[in-house]
């Protein structure tokens, strides 16, 4: 019956995710592409005090990193709106962080922990995204972070069943496809780099595992690790104030080559789409030149007459076009030389690649 229970709840589980995320996506896919929204989560809070080392909490160092790296970004990019999910020690459920973002319309989701681990000398700085854990101390971090669920109040309704700590339950991230995992690996990637180039910290690197925090983000999104509480050493560095100013301008950073790249890539799109709306629209006027069964070779037949002949297939034929030209004054004008080489040529229209009569493309032209 317990089985029973448990793949109903998790079929149901599956459905939801995908819905949302699938209404996401349409959702997305109509709308221009900027970036304008970055939401900073700073880990834990309040009840949940999160991981504990000897001399500091997680929710407090995660929590100052969080508010250093929203100034750097009000200060030095003042064209992107900073969100957070907390600004002081207060318990935000897991569920409310991603909303928040999503309300946001939030272009970036930036969830900010630090780690601990059973073996003391484990150190360095880690970034993931959401997917299925592929190894066993990914698991573990995955339920480390999502065993906060168990402080809200009836979480196995909220959650679908999820038990944070059993291990079928992350059978549900193998599932679902998320549709900004590129994005997110690419932000996850700049982060790492700056840890490792610009602070030094060991890279642990850019890995998967399922996090309830970013399950239902429909903006790309990831999970900072800054380094081990359980680490005397690292502690140390990330518990500083000198070693959350470094740790939140790294960040910073990667937002803002992100950013960059973004923007870079938007406006790369948008040139194209606009290029092919025009091409779509535009009227052109050909003079067709010859038609034929089989392909013309190039540089035999009516290649050797014009400078440029442009072939196109019509049914089963192919034919062949010279000069080309918008304006149907100018086109018809080339058109008596045309015929001092090919007697029986004539005009062709256009829209974009598709070919229409003469009168539809001159109608189109004098609305």
């Amino acid at each position: 019956m317990t089985i029973y229970l448990f793949k109903t709840r998790l079929r149901f589980f599956v459905w939801i995710s995908v819905l949302f995320l699938f209404n996401t996506f349409i959702g997305e896919s109509q709308e221009s592409i900027q970036f304008k929204t970055v939401v900073i989560d700073a880990g834990h809070g309040g009840k949940d005090p999160g991981a504990i080392g000897k001399i500091s909490k997680e929710k407090d160092i995660v929590l100052n990193v969080a508010l250093k790296l929203g100034a750097y970004i009000n200060e030095y990019m003042p064209d992107v709106k900073v969100v957070y999910t907390r600004q002081k020690d207060v318990f935000v459920p897991l569920n409310k962080r991603a909303e928040i973002a999503n309300k946001s319309k939030a272009d970036l989701f930036i969830s900010i922990h630090a780690n601990a681990i059973s073996t003391p000398k484990i150190y360095g700085a880690e970034t993931f995204v959401l997917g299925l854990h592929r190894t066993k101390e990914n698991l573990e971090v995955a339920k480390l972070e999502n065993s906060v669920i168990v402080l809200e109040e009836d979480y196995t309704t909220t959650y679908e069943g999820f038990d944070p700590n059993s291990a079928e339950s992350y059978i549900i991230f193998e599932l679902m496809q998320n549709i900004h995992i590129d994005q997110s690996i690419q932000m996850a990637s700049l982060v790492q780099g700056q840890f490792k180039e610009r602070v030094g910290r060991r890279d642990r690197g850019v890995k998967q595992a399922g996090f309830l925090v970013l399950r239902k983000a429909s903006m790309p999104s990831v999970l900072v690790e800054l380094g081990f509480l359980t680490n005397g050493t690292e502690e140390k560095f990330i518990a500083s104030e000198k070693g959350q100013t470094y740790m939140a301008s790294a960040i910073f950073r990667a937002v803002r080559d992100y950013k960059e790249e973004f923007d870079a890539k938007s406006k790369l799109e948008d040139i194209t789409r606009q290029a092919q709306v025009v091409k779509e629209e535009k009227i052109n006027y050909r003079i067709q030149v010859a038609s034929s069964k089989k392909k013309i070779k190039e540089g035999t037949h009516i290649y050797k007459k014009f400078d440029e002949v442009w072939e196109f297939k019509d049914g089963e034929r192919y034919k062949y076009t010279t000069e080309c030209s918008s304006d149907y004054d100018v086109i018809l004008k080339s058109l008596s030389q045309v015929r001092n080489k090919v007697s029986d040529a004539f005009i062709i229209a256009f829209k974009g690649d598709a070919k229409i009569s003469l009168s539809e493309a001159r109608g189109l032209q004098k609305q």
